[in-house]
């Protein structure tokens, strides 16, 4: 039981005062301390989530670093909507090499009349290939291409079997690095710069077509034209899928850009 202590000398109403005061004053430092609590509280929660989302960041990239990289990986690759490997150069050093070594029978080649395009190769894998991954590939040789620098919309995109590309001239001659020739009809097909990047299930930065990034990336980000450095977006999307920067601005085609938000 508590115990008041009176001053005689004081009234009844005097004495009151004084603890009212008194009260009054320990309220304020009890509401002060709960107050001061709350506040270190909210700032723990805030360095836990903070921690946590360092972690979950460090153990991503950490699984990024461990995968193993599949062969494609050395050049612009996407797997289209229908789950055909879409393999494209990244100069012409590439270009030679994607032709040359790892186009067979029942591929698709694609290409586009603009000097300095990349060379893309649909993997049939023996399977008839689609028109929605023909059109996806198409969309990659266009945005791959000078388009997305000259801030362009579109480009003549044709595509041939792989007979009917060559590295001879008519005159017998040969083309130089990252050059062919095409004989025969070409299939020109309509196309939009269309691209999207996102971090697939085996933990790989997938850039491409838009449709063929929501179909393997359950986290991804449309990107369009801009202004924005390759640096600065970068970093965003590394925030939204994962992965490294190195990797995220290895998928990106040359130029500026700015995020599409949904």
């Amino acid at each position: 039981m508590a115990r008041l202590t009176l001053d005689l000398a004081k009234s009844i109403d005097e004495n009151a005062a004084v603890y009212f005061e008194k009260a009054k004053k320990a309220k304020k430092k009890i509401e002060g301390a709960e107050k001061a609590l709350k506040e270190s509280l909210r700032k723990l929660q805030e360095l836990e989530a903070k921690k946590e989302r360092i972690s979950l960041e460090k153990s991503k990239q950490e699984r990024f670093k461990e995968r193993k990289r599949e062969w494609y990986e050395k050049f612009r690759w996407f797997v289209s909507s229908e789950g055909f490997l879409v393999v494209g150069g990244r100069d012409a050093t590439s270009n030679e090499i994607v032709v040359k070594k790892h186009t067979e029978a029942n591929d698709l080649v694609f290409h586009t009349d603009m000097a300095g395009s990349p060379f893309f190769v649909v993997k049939s894998d023996n399977r008839q290939i689609g028109a929605k991954t023909k059109e996806e590939a198409a969309d990659a040789t266009c945005t791959f291409s000078r388009v997305w620098k000259l801030g362009l919309q579109t480009s003549p995109v044709f595509y041939v079997m792989p007979e009917q590309v060559s590295k001879k001239t008519k005159s017998g001659e040969f083309m130089g690095k990252g050059a062919f020739m095409v004989y025969g009809k070409t299939d020109y097909i309509s196309n939009k710069v269309n691209l999207a990047i996102g971090m697939n299930e085996r933990q790989q930065v997938m850039a491409g077509p838009l449709d063929a990034v929501k179909a393997h990336c359950s986290q991804y980000v449309v990107l369009v034209q801009g202004d924005e450095k390759v640096s600065s977006v970068a970093k965003y999307i590394q925030h939204r899928i994962g992965g490294s920067i190195d990797e995220i601005i290895r998928a990106l085609p040359s130029g500026g850009f700015k995020v599409r938000k949904e």
